[in-house]
């Protein structure tokens, strides 16, 4: 908590620390309601953040809270009473002056910013409200839903924001104010309206929803609530589910009367969502080479629980069960190395080496020995270094990163992938509650790869091999997008050139309209690629007139779009940087969407009376990770941390309240926190069978491999037909038991199960059908050879 002397109307003012306990403060943030309109793929989302102020004296609310990295905000209000005072977008320091000698003179104000560091933080300042007072502010945004693996559109609402690990020596901005306990002192009510040209499904949450109420009889209306009594202690998702999901889509939105002619915001802009379509012949076959690289966060955050429920893992040790699977899965003779990084990083091999049985070995037993145990969050040396290594002709680079996504670093990291696109793809993975949507979501966009988020009771491995396949998926060149148009309309594209197309995923292109057409007004657009040699062309109709009710979501997003472009371009340098942060005031003021340069600032001018007395200023903390339920552990402050204390001073960190006990109290970053060694957990019998394939995808016959199919040695052995090798006779097995009794996680074993199927070929065995036919038998299953694949 500090103190605000107010000073003179235009001088800075003054914080003066008052300490008190976390325990004792009044939490001013008091409710957060949430309302999301749905309209077919975009979202716009209403919080309505209630504030009191209990205390007896003026007080000033300052909130640190994560949004959606590609979110595109376009409104900021306060209400105080009846009044309501709408915020502008203006320039950040003007805005930042303008109310700072606001609240110094004791009037009302408004503040809300983006970080410098990182697009998926925000600050809220809520100046100047007097003893007593209420006061509800309003945030908008509008963003794109992701497509899931299931068809599903995925919507997060972060409820958490870990502290981002800050590297010794740099400064951390807004990232670095972040204030966090185990359990937040303010409730959470969110409704979702979906409104489709789509049937709707279904709606899920990983929260507890009443149930969902369809409000016509072809189910493109619906709604649905978050049942009563959310403790607010995880990231709420939301997925909606349509009956065609893939349905090509193309919305023109009318620009704004009022905006300058030839503007963006004053011409039509388009929207079109393509969904790829490849042929099944080509799809069929998964390409054999490349180079694997998996990175994986090692700091000590990684050695928290994957969720609070039961069941739940530690992230670390899900990591390692993946890395096993992806391990198992790889191609014979491709190239892969693996990364640990923390405060340092190291790695298997000095370079990548080819797949074989000898160096996979090598890499499972140094996997089972991986621990969470290298400190902070440092990402962007180890990633300096492998673009450093060459690359291996014909055997194109694949980066898998695995994190908590805790870094206030992230534009560098982002710029430093970007920078390295035409030598590699990155498939990146957010894995907990909290993990930064703007540096995952942000590796795998200027990486032309796919983020995946691993959020509560989510298993890890399907997530990861869906990845995986788009890995192998045939690679997409020659990408090109073109535009039939009727005479008097041109097309400017507003969004980058897409470099990348995956099976199932959705493209979006934005494009301003300019001119009018005196006659047709229809339109196509056409895109074009190559897949292993083959041209493939889809193409879209669609009419130029309007879309009704789609409010301003469409420029907006394209405004947000143009903008990350420009941001990315100032951050190269060059001759034309004031020029470009010109362009980004310019287009974020026009549009009402606020960017880094930008800031939403509201005053209450009307309020002829002025607040009098020292303003307290109480930081409204958010949900951290470490909602355990009063577990406590010891801590060191490792030597690249920000803040030092001698070697032998050992400190206490309270998991409930947050705090620090024992001889003074400095903040701790929770990747300092390594938590009490626990059990290896059981492994279930899909991963023991996983641990005995071999490197070329067989498995040999013996003990273990009878333990995992719950049979004795003998009988495995004595029912093995003559003339059938052992090896031969194990793999098919394998493949019955996998096929009989572990269909549904086929998704994880899926690689496996066809490099088996690839060896069993290469045997030339002659009596495969005298194997299945046996092994059914024994198992009391019933798999065919179509459904081995053999």
């Amino acid at each position: 908590m500090f103190c605000r002397e107010f000073n003179n109307p235009g001088c800075a003012s003054t914080f003066i620390p008052a300490y008190s306990s976390p325990k004792t403060s009044i939490i001013p943030l008091k409710n957060i309601a949430v309302d999301l309109q749905v309209q077919d793929h975009i979202v716009s989302v209403s919080s309505s953040l209630q504030y009191v102020n209990e205390e007896h004296s003026p007080l000033e609310a300052v909130f640190v809270f994560p949004l959606p990295a590609d979110a595109a905000v376009c409104h900021f209000s306060a209400k105080i009473g009846e009044q309501e005072i709408v915020a502008e977008v203006q320039d950040r320091q003007s805005a930042k002056d303008q109310y700072d000698d606001a609240v110094s003179s004791g009037q009302q104000a408004f503040l809300l910013e983006e970080s410098e560091e990182s697009s998926d933080v925000f600050r809220l300042s809520v100046g100047c409200l007097s003893p007593g007072q209420k006061a509800t502010i309003t945030i908008i945004y509008v963003m794109e839903l992701a497509v899931q693996a299931d068809h599903a559109l995925r919507f997060c609402l972060p409820a958490v924001l870990n502290p981002r690990y800050t590297p010794a020596g740099s400064g951390g901005g807004i990232v670095s104010e972040v204030s966090s306990v185990s359990a937040v002192p303010y409730s959470l009510s969110l409704s979702v309206h979906v409104r489709s040209s789509n049937p709707v499904s279904k709606l899920e949450s990983n929260c507890r929803l009443d149930p969902v109420e369809f409000l016509n009889s072809d189910h493109t209306h619906a709604t649905v609530s978050l049942s009563p009594g959310h403790m607010f202690d995880k990231d709420v998702e939301v997925f909606v589910y349509y009956e065609n999901t893939h349905q090509p889509t193309a919305v023109v939105e009318a620009g704004v009367a009022t905006a300058p002619p030839g503007s963006l915001m004053a011409d039509p802009v388009l929207m079109i969502s393509l969904y790829p379509e490849f042929p099944e012949e080509v799809m069929s076959s998964l390409v054999s080479q490349g180079e694997f690289v998996f990175v994986i966060d090692r700091s000590g955050s990684m050695d928290c629980m994957m969720h609070h429920g039961e069941g739940a893992h530690m992230r670390i040790q899900s990591a390692k069960d993946t890395l096993l699977l992806l391990l198992k899965s790889l191609p014979m003779g491709c190239y892969f190395n693996i990364y640990g990084f923390g405060s340092h990083f190291e790695s298997f091999f000095p370079q990548s080496v080819v797949y074989s049985q000898d160096t996979m070995e090598e890499a499972v037993k140094r996997v089972q020995e991986i621990r969470a145990n290298m400190g902070g969050t440092e990402i962007l040396e180890p990633l300096k270094h492998i673009y450093s290594q060459p690359c291996f002709p014909d055997h194109p680079r694949q980066l898998f990163i695995f994190t908590d996504g805790e870094v206030c670093n992230t534009k560098q990291v982002l710029d430093l992938v970007k920078s390295n696109v035409f030598s590699h793809r990155c498939f990146s993975f957010g894995i907990g509650e909290g993990a930064s949507s703007a540096l995952i979501s942000g590796m795998a966009r200027e990486g032309s790869g796919h983020a995946q988020f691993i959020t509560g009771a989510d298993r890890m491995q399907p997530k990861v091999m869906q990845s995986l396949r788009f890995a192998l998926q045939p690679a997409v060149d020659n990408i090109s997008v073109t535009w039939t148009l009727p005479d008097g309309v041109t097309v400017e594209t507003l969004s980058p050139p897409i470099r990348v197309l995956f099976r199932g995923q959705r493209a979006i292109i934005y494009a301003q309209l300019k001119g009018q057409s005196s006659g047709s007004c229809e339109g196509a657009v056409m895109m074009k690629y190559n897949l292993k040699n083959q041209p493939v062309t889809n193409q879209l109709n669609f009419t130029l007139k309007p879309t009704q009710d789609t409010g301003l979501a469409v420029h907006r997003l394209a405004v947000r779009s143009v903008i990350g472009h420009l941001e990315q371009e100032e951050r190269v340098g060059g001759a034309d940087v004031e020029e470009i942060k010109r362009k980004m005031v310019e287009l974020s003021i026009q549009a009402g969407v606020s960017c880094v340069h930008t800031a939403f600032i509201g005053i209450n001018k009307n309020n002829r009376e002025t607040v009098k007395g020292p303003l307290l200023q109480r930081r409204v903390p958010t949900q951290h990770l470490f909602g355990m339920g009063g577990m406590r552990c010891t801590a060191m402050m490792v030597k690249c941390a920000p803040m030092m204390m001698p070697e032998a001073q050992m400190m206490t960190y309270d998991m409930v309240s947050g705090t620090m006990c024992g001889p003074a109290a400095p903040m701790i970053e929770c990747d300092e926190i390594s938590q009490p060694e626990e059990a290896e957990p059981q492994q279930d019998p899909l991963f023991q069978l996983i641990t005995l394939q071999k490197a070329a995808g067989f498995w040999e016959l013996g003990a273990s491999l009878a333990h995992v199919i719950g049979k004795a040695e003998d009988q495995v052995t004595n029912q093995k037909p003559d003339k059938v090798d052992g090896s031969v006779w194990a793999t098919v097995l394998a493949l019955i038991w996998l096929n009989g009794f572990k269909k549904g996680d086929q998704v994880e074993w899926q690689f496996m199960a066809m490099k088996a199927v690839s060896w069993i070929h290469s045997q030339k065995v002659g009596t495969l059908s005298q194997c299945v036919c046996a092994g059914n038998l024994l198992l009391d299953c019933q798999v065919s050879e179509d459904m081995l694949g053999i």
